[in-house]
């Protein structure tokens, strides 16, 4: 989780740079991918400018994160206290959505099954109607993993993707911007499945698809 969390993070930053961002945290395994997403997102600090031999250095991201149904969980309750004590504002009602410049999606990931619940639905049709970007983490909520999104009902219409491992059969059409991430996998283990995963260059966390 830490991994992909961080992998999310750098994609994010790779795409936007800067901002007040929302991440949409739900109750499961994608919402810790969020809750550490946004914390790595408070440590990113932005561009510099050199200005007469000066470092001017730009504020990066502000991230705030919606978590509308906590989890009982030990670990999920551990991310939340982890956020919080960085100084990262943890609600349960939707602010104002005009307040945030791009909205980090993972509510929901590889185990959803439509249709969304509420109080999900909501946020997601205010989101959509809001017309921010959207960046979402492996699988946009309200999306079956293999079909991908519904014919009805609400779901989230992303602007970017980051899918984790390796993209899933429901993002086999999307052309928008897409990075992989998740550098976890063994070899092996690949091998073993058959799956093509892509060659990170270097130290880094996240490819870019083109």
């Amino acid at each position: 989780m830490e991994l992909a969390g961080l992998a999310c993070a750098k994609a994010v930053h790779a795409q936007y740079s800067k901002g007040k961002v929302l991440v949409l945290c739900g109750p499961g395994n994608n919402g810790g991918d969020g809750f550490v997403c946004a914390r790595h997102l408070q440590q990113f600090v932005g561009c510099c400018d050199y200005i007469f031999q000066l470092s001017l250095v730009h504020k990066g991201f502000e991230p705030s994160i919606l978590y509308p149904k906590q989890s009982k969980s030990d670990l999920m309750q551990s991310l939340v206290k982890q956020c919080t004590g960085m100084g990262i504002t943890v609600m349960e009602k939707l602010p104002t959505l005009s307040d945030f410049s791009l909205i980090v999606d993972a509510f929901f990931g590889f185990s959803f099954r439509p249709p969304l619940r509420e109080p999900f639905g909501e946020i997601i049709d205010a989101v959509t109607k809001s017309g921010i970007f959207v960046f979402a983490i492996d699988i946009p909520s309200g999306w079956d993993v293999e079909n991908g999104p519904p014919s009805e009902g609400s779901y989230v219409h992303p602007h970017g993707i980051i899918s984790l491992t390796a993209p899933k059969l429901c993002v086999r059409d999307w052309t928008g911007p897409h990075f992989v991430g998740g550098r976890f996998v063994p070899k092996r283990l690949a091998e073993e499945h058959n799956l093509l995963l892509p060659n990170y260059p270097n130290a880094d966390q996240i490819v870019k698809l083109e």
